[in-house]
């Protein structure tokens, strides 16, 4: 196999890194270099010839320890190419990244999902619909309840609308994530930013589902590689009981139901939300997770 290149972030050609990212066949948004620009405090590359496969390093220092580390809103990144990834090629990868990252904890993707012995990955569920097929197909695998939540909300006067102002999705953003993973001031102010650079490079959809004026339920999703990304949501307490989110995800499906692509719902490995987004027909996509502890031992107790 040809040689792996460690390059510093700034020797990186992003121009030849974003061209690579466009051609692969497991190309993601996550890993074009103005989105890990925005969103990794740090990150470094793995290259294979001239930019034939990539394998971004997302870095950071903590008390003089450099470890590898998966951003916010990067739901998997891994090693990208236009030709087939290897088993053989991925342990190569693997064996490159620098000694010098004593942790690592990140997210590959799909199409890394190998098993290799002495490296120790773990799988995780991530859940797609096929948004070919025509609106009738789709709701024909729909489950019962939420035929059940979409037909309430239907005849309860909501009112959608498109091109929601995206501080409005991150306030009830905020609220809805507040029990489970609370958002930092400083990670709404680095959404605003990659939502502006999205709409520079690619598309994006801001959705809300509103009753009498009051915001109900809203999503934003971004779009590449024949993908649509669910990703982010803020739902209100007083849109449950009316099914106010079921609706809005069908009204998006609804509306882009017939195109050549997917609806990446990014997750999840919580039995509720994966239970929800398997509502819709979604199926699984699995992709492998890599922790690896190469501290110290006086320090690698601590990170078990």
């Amino acid at each position: 196999m040809a040689a792996i290149q460690y390059i510093p972030n700034q020797s990186i050609n992003k121009e030849k890194w974003d061209h690579c990212i466009t051609q692969s066949s497991n190309g993601l948004i996550y890993a074009y270099s103005w989105y890990l620009d925005t969103m990794s405090k740090n990150w470094d590359a793995l290259v294979l010839n001239d930019y034939e496969a990539v394998l971004p390093l997302t870095w950071n220092k903590k008390y003089g320890i450099y470890y590898l580390y998966q951003p916010w809103f990067c739901a998997s990144l891994g090693i990208f190419s236009g030709r087939t990834i290897t088993e053989e090629q991925l342990h190569e990868f693997l064996k490159a990244i620098p000694e010098k990252f004593r942790y690592i904890d990140i997210y590959l993707n799909r199409k890394n999902m190998f098993s290799i012995e002495g490296i120790p990955m773990t799988v995780r569920s991530n859940y797609i619909l096929d948004l070919h097929q025509t609106y009738e197909q789709i709701t024909g695998k729909y489950r019962t309840n939420l035929k059940r939540n979409i037909k309430k909300a239907a005849t309860s006067a909501l009112e959608i609308r498109n091109d929601v102002p995206v501080k409005e999705v991150l306030v009830l953003a905020k609220q809805t994530l507040q029990r489970i993973s609370p958002i930092r001031d400083e990670e709404v102010e680095l959404f605003e930013q990659l939502y502006q650079k999205v709409q520079q490079h690619q598309k994006t959809e801001s959705i809300g589902i509103y009753l009498k004026d009051e915001l109900l339920a809203s999503a934003i999703f971004f779009f590449s590689h024949n993908r649509w990304y669910y990703i982010l949501a803020g739902n209100h307490p007083n849109g449950k009981t009316i099914g106010a989110s079921h609706y809005l995800i069908d009204r998006f499906i609804h509306k882009h139901a017939g195109e050549n692509c997917l609806l990446d719902f990014e997750g999840s490995d919580v039995r509720n939300l994966a239970y929800f987004y398997s509502s819709y027909g979604a199926i699984e996509e699995t992709y492998p997770a890599l922790r690896m502890n190469r501290l110290p031992k006086l320090l690698r107790w601590m990170k078990e």
